[in-house]
This record gives C-alpha cells, structure tokens and sequence, in this order.
C-alpha cells in the first residue's frame, strides 16, 4: 500500500491531511505525530508543486484539496512557491520532540524549510569544495613534476 491508513476512513483521513496541510502552510511550523507529518509531507510538496508551475489548473486543483482556502493558495502561489523556485523537492523538515502522554506516539515538529538560510550554506559548501578540487589538482601536478 503506498500510503497510511492513519485509523480514519478515506474522507476524514483525506479532510485531515487537508487541514493540517492548510495549517502548515499558514504557520509554517506544525506539532504533530510522525506518521501524520510522514503523510502531509507528500501533500505539502504537491501543493508547491503546483504553485511552482503557477497555471490556472495547478491553481484550481490546490484549492480543490484544501477545501476553497483562497488566502492559503494565494500564499503558496506568490510567497512559497516563488521562495523554492530553484529547490526540487524536500520542501519540509522533520524534528522529533518526545513520545506523547498516554498513547506513547511519537510527536514531532514539521516545518516549511526557510530557502534563504540554505543558498548560503550550499554557497560556502560550494566554495570549500572548489578550494579541496583545486587542492587536490595541485598535489597531482606536484607528483608529475616529481616523476
């Protein structure tokens, strides 16, 4: 089977997945269980998705899943998706808090993953990998030489 039952029946397991998108995508943060955040993860990054290709039929098919919600659609057509227009996927991240009271399930902290803070790390990873390639070049010329 390729997604979780989540204990629901298809319509409150579809409306779930719904709302919690709808909140994820307004708060940029949610708390939640892991298998919940496991599922919405693959709906948040439909959702960009669509706001990336920005037609008329991405739009309406956004506003079909998340219940006619014009201010979330609207936020994920002109701040999300303009925000990870260079990224392709792994729009989220997952970070485990504790187990809950009671149940014992695991809950965690989902977040929209901030785009800005990442071009500067690849930008400084990018920076240390050219300097390693050009170390690396210069030690081969240097065994040449010796020969």
């Amino acid at each position: 089977m390729a997604y979780r039952k989540l204990g629901r029946d298809n319509k409150h397991r579809r409306s779930m997945l719904a709302t919690l998108t709808k909140q994820l995508v307004e708060n940029e943060s949610i708390q939640t269980t892991e298998t919940r955040a496991k599922e919405v993860r693959k709906f948040i990054d439909k959702m960009i998705t669509y706001g990336k290709k920005g037609d008329l039929v991405s739009r309406r098919k956004a506003l079909a899943f998340l219940h006619n919600d014009k201010k979330v659609v609207d936020k994920i057509f002109n701040v999300l998706a303009p925000r990870y227009a260079t990224r392709n996927g792994g729009y989220t991240r997952i970070f485990k808090l504790d187990e809950r009271r009671g149940d014992g399930a695991l809950v965690v902290v989902l977040k929209l993953i901030e785009e800005e803070a990442n071009t500067k790390e690849v930008s400084t990873k990018a920076k240390k990998d050219t300097k390693a390639k050009k170390d690396t070049k210069s030690k081969k010329k240097e065994t040449k030489e010796e020969k």
